[in-house]
């Protein structure tokens, strides 16, 4: 049974999808209710300095970097836990079923997917504060990048975590199965993933231009989940990728704006990151899963049909 006929496992009725997308919503507004008091009691309950701090507010008002980055992280922690709850007493589903068609969930290949991707993000940071010291400045601080550490490595994977099921698996098995085919699940889900980004504050930096990019990232994840016909490595690679990104390099304009070791000065540009993860990043790691897992029949993995299976585990 492939990645796709995994979900035909529990009950897979249209309108269930629709339900899990409002939980999903509705859990997420909730969960923005502690970050939004958090930002109240910082200013002392004054709304009109609160709305006069500018566009990054939370930032401008002084709120702990390291708090703010837990709040933001538990409106992503929380629909996750309504998820698994829904996706048992709704659809009957083991969360396994939405992440792999194995047997079980492989975690060797979670690790795999950290490793790798991990080792290539050090590895071209490293190289660019070598290659171009002058757009760094040195910003470690012990207490606060200790507790950075403590809540980066905790609770982004969790994050990480809920939006791999969701577009990697759980909606994108949902549109395979609609769909009868596995190319077009691939094409919007990766599309829906980065157009999401939009609201992100580095958008309105580099413009849309950017989103380029996180579609680029859709593909890779999904790419990758659809030929290893699982998310196992998609979820380690997007939790590094996260995890990296808040403890090595902060800017004063991206998501995440935490205590990192570096702090990046440069003129922020993103032509050329866009052209050389498309064309050499994206693909070298592709090439590196295909050679460690063996894998094959591309085009049956990514353009074949979706077919309903005979039995179905119930």
């Amino acid at each position: 049974m492939n990645f796709f006929q995994t979900g035909y496992k529990g009950k897979a009725d249209w309108w269930m999808y629709i339900v899990m997308f409002f939980i999903i919503l509705a859990t997420s507004f909730f969960a923005q209710i502690p970050i939004l008091v958090a930002a109240f009691l910082q200013v002392d309950g004054d709304a009109a300095k609160w709305l006069a701090s500018g566009e990054n507010s939370f930032a401008d008002i002084g709120m702990d970097s390291n708090l703010y980055l837990f709040l933001m992280l538990l409106t992503f922690i929380v629909p996750l836990i309504f998820f698994i709850i829904a996706l048992k007493g709704m659809h009957k589903k083991k969360f396994a079923w939405v992440v792999t068609s194995r047997e079980k969930i492989d975690w060797k290949r979670v690790l795999f997917g950290v490793l790798i991707w991990g080792g290539i993000l050090v590895g071209l940071i490293t190289i660019d504060i070598i290659l171009n010291p002058d757009d760094f400045v040195w910003n470690f601080k012990l207490i606060p990048f200790v507790t950075l550490c403590f809540v980066s490595i905790l609770f982004i994977p969790l994050q990480t975590t809920l939006e791999e099921v969701l577009f990697r698996g759980y909606y994108m098995q949902a549109i395979g199965m609609w769909l009868k085919n596995k190319w077009a699940p691939l094409i919007i889900m990766s599309v829906v993933f980065g157009g999401l980004h939009a609201l992100n504050p580095e958008i309105q930096k580099l413009g849309y231009i950017a989103l380029v990019l996180y579609i680029g990232s859709g593909f890779l994840f999904g790419i990758v989940t659809l030929m290893d016909e699982g998310a196992e490595l998609a979820i380690g690679m997007h939790a590094v990728n996260n995890v990296i990104a808040a403890l090595f390099v902060t800017t004063d304009w991206t998501v995440f704006q935490t205590d990192a070791i570096y702090l990046d000065v440069s003129e922020p540009s993103v032509n050329i990151e866009i052209l050389v993860s498309l064309f050499i990043i994206y693909p070298a790691a592709i090439f590196i899963f295909s050679k460690k897992y063996g894998w094959k029949n591309w085009k049956d993995k990514l353009f074949g049909k979706v077919e309903k299976p005979v039995a179905i585990e119930q």
